[in-house]
């Protein structure tokens, strides 16, 4: 929304904005982009051919749960940053905390390893196409949340950038991690971090050109 308009809302006397507004905006367009997400995992990648089996592993639900804490706190930021005035307060520890967990149990694990097992642990067979591909799993998301956030009042447009730029990583994460088969503790503190570091760095970049008023 531009300055200009917004004025004009206010002189024209605008009905109040309805209930929930940024909420379902905000639903509408991750539904969408997470429509776009598992097109671009099952069609292109393809879903691991031993999912069904994998849904017995504990890491692999510790996996997704660290992600879609990463997504879910991104999302409440997401929805504060999205009205003029309010405060992220203490909703970045939604994103410090899954963070930490996992780098924990990546130390643990590193520790508990032989030598010689460390550095498989760390790359596994996938880390040169890592974060490539949780940043192309997450774009969808990332548009659409952006689009969502167009139509709402931001007024700090980086902050709010990064913040779509961490819901988008984390849910699409999540669902590259349906095709994914690495499973190490050092693997996804690295590069499964930083595919979602990198999503949010392009949300922060993108957040001033287009949410600016």
């Amino acid at each position: 929304m531009k300055t200009a308009d917004f004025v004009v809302l206010l002189a024209t006397g605008e009905p109040p904005v309805r209930p929930h507004a940024t909420t379902r905006r905000l639903a509408m367009a991750l539904a969408a982009g997470l429509a776009v997400s598992f097109a671009i995992v099952g069609l292109g990648y393809r879903f691991r051919p031993d999912l069904a089996q994998a849904l017995f592993w504990p890491m692999f639900w510790i996996k997704l749960a660290v992600l879609l804490t990463i997504g879910a706190a991104g999302l409440l930021l997401t929805h504060r940053l999205a009205r003029p005035g309010a405060k992220p307060s203490a909703a970045w520890l939604g994103l410090a905390l899954p963070l930490a967990a996992i780098w924990l149990l990546a130390l643990v694990s590193l520790v508990q390893a032989p030598p010689q097992a460390r550095l498989p642990l760390v790359l596994g067979e996938t880390w040169r196409s890592c974060i490539f591909n949780i940043l192309l799993v997450s774009a969808p998301l990332l548009a659409a949340g952006l689009s969502a956030l167009r139509t709402l009042a931001p007024t700090r447009p980086a902050m709010a950038g990064a913040a779509v730029g961490a819901l988008a990583g984390g849910l699409g994460a999540s669902v590259y991690a349906l095709h994914c088969p690495e499973l190490a503790a050092p693997f996804l503190a690295i590069w499964y971090v930083a595919g979602v570091a990198a999503t949010v760095g392009v949300g922060a970049l993108l957040g001033p050109r287009l949410l600016r008023w």
